[in-house]
């Protein structure tokens, strides 16, 4: 990401508070060995906490944002002194009363600066974390106002009911895909649209295709397919809650590996290729999509920087969204794609929306 980033985007919001990227097919695709070191963008920390479930010696969640960072730093905290069922309702995934409580009863288990942000910003706690990101606002913004111009509660309901992967298809054509479905959908998600209240215009710089008719797109095709039905991120998109649905961090089996694991996770602030001068090489790495907003040149700096990072037979695991961007493809010497695994993961990706997901190996 170029310097100039940083004075172009504010980065003093929480942007995500939940990963939108499926970190079933990144711990697939990037197989982490135990006693790897693995250099992971932070976002919401979600990955990076799934990621520990490898037995890693080493994960660094690495971000710009300093809000991002308390945002991990409150849910590691959580790990470490919460049970399962208090770290549900805590951050948003239960019913809670007394979340404001409990954050008094882990607040001195942070630092300085992430006990003051909080302190500061107690209403996000009390609403519940995962529900604060901007980009989770846009969602619910619609399936709160827009959806309901188009489908019924029911309508909503039925699409999430047990079907075969041939009736799911049937209902999205006969009941689903109604002219204000396509119209609504397609003004809402539209690059200015996305850039004002989703994300950020400085994120679509290099977007050249369209960005509505792409996301339609990608939507319909997953819309029609059986996995839908028990997608947690799909849930969100259309209902503004995961239901009962949870994210691989938050499953019961994983909780276990991530408490006992949680002091291996650092958190670090700055760019990622920053990391690897503090923490030296890594045997794998976590780079969600961060190639998307870089020009041709800073993504072919940044690329050779992280894979000189990155120990031989080490593996980076990516995602295009609707910028292609390929670090095998500009250092083929250095960097093996591997198409097979790659495409085999896009297929059964849960974040639907991404044009592919990327696994390069170092040679």
């Amino acid at each position: 990401m170029s310097e100039d980033l940083t004075e172009r985007v504010n980065f003093e919001i929480i942007r995500y508070a939940n990963c939108w990227e499926d970190a079933d097919i990144l711990l697939e695709g990037l197989a982490p060995q135990t006693d790897s070191k693995i250099l992971s963008i932070g976002s919401a920390g979600d990955n990076s906490f799934s990621l520990l479930t490898s037995s890693p010696a080493l994960v660094v969640a690495v971000d710009l944002s300093k809000p991002q960072l308390y945002l991990i730093e409150l849910k590691k905290v959580c790990f470490k002194k919460l049970d399962y069922e208090e770290l549900l309702s805590f951050l948003g995934f239960l019913p809670s009363s007394n979340r404001e409580q409990v954050f008094q009863a882990l607040k001195n288990e942070m630092t300085r600066d992430a006990k003051n942000y909080w302190e500061r910003n107690l209403q996000i706690i009390k609403d519940g974390v995962i529900y604060s990101g901007k980009f989770e606002n846009y969602f619910k913004i619609f399936s709160g106002k827009i959806l309901p111009f188009i489908h019924s509660q029911r309508t909503v309901r039925e699409l999430f009911n047990h079907k075969t992967a041939a009736e799911q298809a049937v209902f999205y054509n006969t009941k689903w895909n109604t002219w204000r479905w396509r119209l609504l959908f397609k003004i809402f998600f539209s690059k200015y649209i996305l850039g004002k209240y989703g994300r950020d215009p400085e994120f679509l710089k290099e977007v050249t295709v369209s960005v509505s008719e792409f996301t339609f797109n990608k939507a319909g095709k997953h819309l029609q397919s059986a996995e839908a039905l028990d997608n947690f991120i799909l849930h969100f998109n259309l209902t503004g809650n995961f239901g009962n649905l949870l994210p691989n961090y938050l499953q019961k089996n994983n909780y276990e590996k991530i408490k006992t694991g949680i002091d291996r996770l650092e958190i670090f602030e700055g760019y990622a290729q920053d990391s690897i001068r503090k923490f030296g090489k890594f045997n794998c790495m976590n780079l969600s999509n961060i190639f998307e907003y870089m020009n041709n040149t800073v993504f072919m700096e940044t690329a050779k920087e992280l894979v000189n990072g990155l120990e031989t037979g080490g593996r980076l695991g990516y995602w295009n969204l609707m910028v292609p961007r390929k670090i095998s493809g500009i250092l083929p010497g250095k960097v093996r794609y591997e198409k097979e695994l790659s495409l085999a993961l896009t297929e059964k990706d849960k974040g639907f929306f991404y044009n592919q997901f990327i696994i390069d190996q170092k040679v």
